[in-house]
């Protein structure tokens, strides 16, 4: 079955890798009577990544844009690297999704000294001159699935023991994580045993979810901050036979984590809409192309996933 995953098929999740290169070309090879924009890239191994780009992608095409996508592998280093590469190729817009937010900013502020415009998604930039910030309001996504998980410790006995796996390495994956915590303060009855690292990368979070449920045996309630350490709690619950002991709440849906929503031991989940992002980035390097102005602040829009309203995302994720 497609959930019972081993700890190196885990990183079976290229679905659209074909779509971006991992090594730079000429920026302008493709279609030098067209605009060219730049992604640079966390890595192509998250399906939300994929689907980042897949979205952009079309939205280009559709644009008569050329788009161009580097995959910095999770190394902050490189994503600085290829913004630097980016500027001296001339490329017309640059989509970026930091790494490391404060480390990228002074290739971002070079890029916007070489008259290149710059727009984040989804991970948090500080304040610098990129054009907009384009993603979802972490903190209250958080906060929504917070009540989600409230609403199930009250319906099943009142109390609950929770672990954490998130990604310490990531802005956006702690804030989201502030959220769902502070969502929680003052409630009784609930417990958080242990906060564990996965880095953002799916063998670590499966490493990380593995000790945690080994060191607490009577956890009962996983919050898992993104789609690496989520596919990465389904696999350690999996392997230690523990679907009725502990339910999993997190985010971004994959085939995966489907299967669990209908096996019910993952309750619910954040679903973002990574395709609009990497569309609104593109959208938003055109208008401002022609001159135009955008918001600061793009907010896509999350939903609540469970097994109420899954059938819809089926067809996507099989």
């Amino acid at each position: 079955m497609l959930h019972s995953l081993k700890r190196r098929s885990v990183l079976a999740m290229a679905g659209g890798a074909l779509l971006a290169s991992t090594m730079f070309a000429p920026a302008f090879a493709q279609d030098a009577d067209k605009p060219t924009y730049a992604m640079i890239q966390i890595n192509q191994q998250a399906l939300f990544f994929n689907q980042m780009i897949e979205g952009a992608q079309k939205a280009a095409d559709e644009a008569g844009a050329n788009l161009v996508v580097f995959n910095a592998n999770d190394d902050p280093a490189r994503q600085n690297d290829a913004i630097e590469t980016y500027i001296q190729q001339g490329v017309d817009g640059m989509i970026v999704v930091a790494i490391d937010v404060n480390g990228i900013m002074p290739a971002v502020e070079a890029a916007d000294e070489a008259g290149i415009p710059v727009v984040a998604v989804d991970a948090i930039l500080p304040d610098g001159p990129q054009k907009a910030q384009i993603g979802v309001d972490n903190a209250a996504a958080g906060a929504m699935i917070g009540e989600d998980f409230k609403t199930w410790v009250a319906d099943h006995g009142g109390s609950a023991k929770l672990g954490i796996v998130g990604a310490l390495n990531s802005y956006i994956q702690n804030v989201r994580q502030e959220g769902f915590e502070k969502s929680l303060e003052g409630v009784e009855g609930i417990e958080t045993v242990g906060v564990v690292d996965g880095r953002n990368i799916q063998d670590e979070a499966l490493s990380a979810a593995e000790n945690l449920i080994t060191a607490n045996p009577d956890l009962s309630a996983i919050y898992a901050t993104g789609e690496p350490a989520l596919v990465g709690s389904i696999a350690a619950v999996e392997s230690q036979g523990k679907q009725d002991q502990i339910k999993i709440f997190g985010w971004d849906l994959t085939a995966q984590v489907i299967d669990g929503i209908d096996e019910g031991f993952v309750q619910a989940v954040v679903q973002q809409d990574p395709a609009g992002m990497g569309a609104a980035a593109v959208a938003a390097l055109e208008t401002l192309r022609k001159g135009g102005t955008v918001e600061a602040t793009i907010s896509v829009p999350v939903e609540i996933v469970t097994k109420a309203n899954v059938d819809p995302y089926r067809e996507t994720f099989k």
